[in-house]
């Protein structure tokens, strides 16, 4: 006697027996996506259609001067320069579901999957993106009237938490006397050494200022910088051809004494061609589906003076 299944894999009844899965689990990767991701929101996005480059420019400041009465305005000029932004060749995260294990599979995997999927590009990207930011700290002014990127390297940074708390300041200084405007700055410190932050009285406590929960192990500011933890913010050497150091190793480095980073979102670039997208093939040779999530962006440092990396010494 024949039977009819029904499929809820297929719109209306026909067609790929896969497609209403699909929409879903794309759905899923995406919003994991945006929840992972704690630090592309804090930097500078442009968006290309078509290309693999973008330039952004800079332009010097100028100074004021008394006008004597009777002498010509000739202009002062302004000095220009531009940062030229790539694209990486595109990220993917990609899982192949065979049919017959899904079938005998007690339990669904789809979702699950896609939250990996969704997990690795963000961290990824996170990682990129930070390490950017501390090139940035390490870098030369953009053109001859500005400043350049600062190092603040303090004994003992990662486990003395006074020090710490007095190398924010300083930084809150450095970034002053550059004329950086005291909204947005925000720094990222590993959670081991954000969580040991924020057992120090001196961020916590009301009387003298402090801005924390002690019950949530929150630490919100020091010196109005807005900290954030994250696993992401370097700590190794980062070699040429890993994943790590990108795509032309634009992203490697020495991170060992790197103990945080503070910077603003004019500190770093992020050149989008492609957001992140999922793509599915079902392939009968293989009896199974492919599924691939991905992205191609590019990051580079736009404005060196406008970050501070905290390294131990």
């Amino acid at each position: 006697m024949a039977t009819f299944p029904s499929n809820p894999g297929q719109r209306e009844g026909s067609g790929d027996d896969f497609e209403l899965f699909l929409t879903q689990f794309a759905g899923e990767i995406l919003t994991q996506f945006d929840a992972q991701n704690k630090v592309l929101p804090r930097v500078t996005q442009r968006t290309i259609s078509n290309g693999r480059s973008a330039q952004f420019p800079v332009i010097g400041d100028t100074t004021a001067k008394y006008h004597a009465p009777g002498t010509e305005i000739e202009g002062t000029p302004i000095v220009h320069n531009e940062v030229t932004l790539t694209v990486d060749m595109p990220l993917i995260a990609d899982v192949f579901i065979a049919n017959i294990q899904e079938a005998m599979n007690h339990y669904e995997v789809r979702a699950p999957y896609a939250r990996k999927l969704g997990n690795a590009l963000a961290n990824t990207l996170d990682r990129h993106l930070l390490q950017t930011a501390v090139q940035a700290a390490r870098g030369a002014a953009r053109i001859s009237t500005d400043f350049g990127g600062t190092v603040l390297s303090v004994p003992s940074l990662d486990t003395d938490m006074d020090a710490l708390v007095e190398s924010f300041f300083n930084a809150a200084t450095v970034l002053d006397d550059k004329n950086v405007p005291e909204d947005g700055r925000f720094a990222f410190l590993r959670p081991a050494i954000y969580n040991r932050l924020a057992q120090n009285t001196k961020v916590l406590n009301k009387d003298w200022g402090g801005a924390g929960v002690f019950a949530e192990g929150k630490v919100l500011r020091v010196a109005g910088i807005e900290l954030l933890k994250s696993t992401h913010v370097p700590s190794t050497v980062v070699p040429d051809g890993s994943l790590g150091a990108g795509y032309g190793n634009k992203y490697g480095g020495d991170f060992t004494k790197t103990v945080g980073v503070v910077f603003t979102e004019d500190t770093v670039g992020n050149l989008k061609l492609m957001d992140i997208q999922m793509e599915h093939e079902y392939s009968v040779r293989w009896q199974g589906t492919l599924m691939v999530a991905k992205y191609a962006m590019g990051h580079g440092v736009l404005n060196p003076a406008t970050s501070v990396e905290l390294a131990s010494v």
